[in-house]
């Protein structure tokens, strides 16, 4: 028997999910998302969230409300007298009162081996930080930040060669399916719930793009996951003859030197211990191009050097 649910989500990590949910056969009876922002060439352009653009297609009630503290916004959530909510990426903190309505409780989808990388950005810390794999954790909502009780849970490993848009866009998809599993276990009474460890707990705080510009100093394998870690968005940086570059893509390479050093006209630069080959890269203002073509039009080669 299907389950009527509120779906709560807002970008396009969400969307699999919510498509999944619905071609099982669950009855979505409203979406939750963010309000529209500015956006467009112009910026003047009101630009809805993805998960509201799939919502409309498919002709699913939409809210957007900037608030879920008052007791207008608790009473439209419990008119709808759903069996659960199932939130992926929300963005907004759900009171007591709002997870307390469904009387099965709220369901969140996080993407990251809880208890490790708690947060607003479990993707791009684990890349960073070298971890050797990732995942997707079903739990059960409650007040703290991602500390609920654990259902079930996928593992995915992170290889060098990953980004976060890579990362993100597996997650995105292995959620989905463990979310439409979870809530088919959910509907039979068998979910079963575990509480989390407080043993390695690590919190992924929002990306601050004062992050963003490369320590040509660390070793080559940081270098590699601080770049793929921050790719493509907010872009990891460094400048050449003064100008900025972001670069999205690189690869373990041989080869030394001094930090930021270019050692061939290859785009390979020395890092504090070993080399990168710059594979994909972003001049300011340009589109995103690959390493051969970006010298066709701008010759690197020693004793040039990145900063």
């Amino acid at each position: 028997m299907p389950l009527r649910l509120i779906f709560m989500g807002t970008p396009d990590f969400s969307v699999p999910t919510l498509l999944e949910l619905i071609a099982h056969g669950h009855e979505i009876v409203a979406v939750y998302t963010r309000a529209p922002k500015p956006g467009g060439r112009r910026g003047l352009q009101l630009q809805p969230t993805p998960v509201e653009e799939a919502a409309r297609k498919l002709g699913v009630p939409v809210l957007t409300p900037k608030t879920l503290k008052t007791q207008e916004a608790l009473d439209e959530f419990r008119a709808f007298e759903a069996d659960a909510a199932v939130v992926v990426a929300y963005g907004m903190i759900l009171p007591q009162a709002i997870l307390d309505a469904p009387k099965l409780g709220c369901y969140n989808l996080h993407a990251s081996l809880l208890p490790r990388w708690r947060g607003a950005a479990p993707i791009n810390r684990a890349i960073m930080a070298g971890d050797a794999e990732s995942g997707v954790m079903v739990m059960k909502m409650d007040v703290g930040l991602d500390t609920g009780d654990v259902a079930m849970a996928e593992r995915l490993a992170i290889t060098d060669n990953m980004t976060a848009l890579d990362l993100h866009d597996r997650l995105s998809r292995l959620g989905a399916d463990l979310m439409v599993r979870a809530m088919a276990a959910l509907d039979r009474g068998g979910l079963q719930l575990k509480k989390q460890s407080e043993d390695g707990v690590t919190y992924a705080a929002k990306i601050d793009k004062a992050e963003a510009r490369i320590d040509w100093r660390k070793p080559a394998r940081e270098v590699l996951r601080h770049i793929h870690g921050l790719s493509p968005f907010p872009g990891a940086w460094a400048e050449l003859e003064n100008a900025r570059v972001k670069i999205l893509r690189c690869e373990l390479a041989q080869g030394a030197g001094e930090p930021g050093a270019v050692l061939d006209d290859h785009l390979t630069i020395a890092c504090g211990d070993g080399a990168i080959r710059i594979i994909e890269l972003q001049r300011e203002g340009k589109g995103r191009m690959q390493a051969a073509d970006f010298l066709r039009g701008v010759p690197v080669s020693p004793p040039m050097r990145l900063a």
